[in-house]
């Protein structure tokens, strides 16, 4: 029965329409947000991870062939598997390694998403709402990629703490962190010890702004409105 809900659900997913489904992937990454800024130990972080297959699966099924969603499918259902495995390995046995495995995961998840929404985006000749949603969504992907990223140093890399005097960090704190970094805000309050999380900020910062000057720039540059709405609009004003 439960599997039966899950088809269902899926089809449900499958039915929105693509600009929907983007924006459907930015609440759940507002989700994947909340809970990480709140989780504690592996047991959150695999719903986290949970959470993030599904966000790939819904970006797979926006702008992917049917063979590539296909695929994208059964590797979800593999990786939500292994994922209630490494839930339950680390409820028994200790969950500190569990947690650095979930941590690299969601990094490499929130790694192919973006990389996938960015090219949606280019290959897409006219830019409309679902262009416009896709772009935000790949930004905050981006984003919460590196807080993982980050996260992942600071649980394998326990010497020096990652932000130095002020610790290793706390999952907001890193949310925080990235953040400031992708928009190179920069208020200075944390900063990574040493190498690499020194290299990922640089590397954020970098990525943050050619994204900005491509990605956005092409939405902001190509934006028109629907040739229905042209059309209807010119008829109103010979009318």
């Amino acid at each position: 029965m439960r599997y039966r809900d899950a088809l269902n659900m899926f089809a449900l997913l499958r039915g929105f329409s693509p600009a929907n489904r983007y924006g459907l992937v930015i609440a759940l990454i507002a989700i994947t947000y909340v809970v990480t800024a709140a989780m504690h130990g592996s047991s959150a972080q695999s719903v986290v991870v949970l959470v993030q297959l599904l966000t790939v699966w819904l970006v797979f099924t926006v702008s992917e062939s049917p063979v590539a969603r296909r695929i994208a499918g059964i590797a979800v259902v593999i990786g939500a598997l292994l994922t209630v495995l490494a839930w339950i390995a680390g409820s028994i046995s200790g969950d500190k390694n569990v947690t650095r495995v979930l941590f690299v995961i969601s990094a490499l998840l929130y790694l192919v998403a973006p990389v996938i929404v960015v090219r949606h985006i280019f290959r897409r000749s006219v830019v409309d709402g679902q262009t416009v949603l896709a772009a935000i969504a790949a930004y905050l992907l981006i984003g919460m990629m590196f807080t993982f990223a980050f996260l992942a140093t600071s649980a394998i890399q326990v010497t020096p703490p990652f932000f130095g005097a002020q610790g290793p960090g706390s999952a907001s704190q890193d949310l925080f962190f990235s953040f400031v970094t992708l928009t190179t805000t920069g208020y200075g309050n944390l900063v990574p010890e040493a190498n690499p999380g020194q290299s990922f900020a640089v590397l954020e910062a970098i990525v943050g702004q050619l994204f900005l000057v491509t990605a956005v720039a092409k939405v902001v540059t190509a934006w028109r409105r629907p040739s229905g709405l042209d059309n209807k609009s010119g008829s109103e004003h010979g009318g």
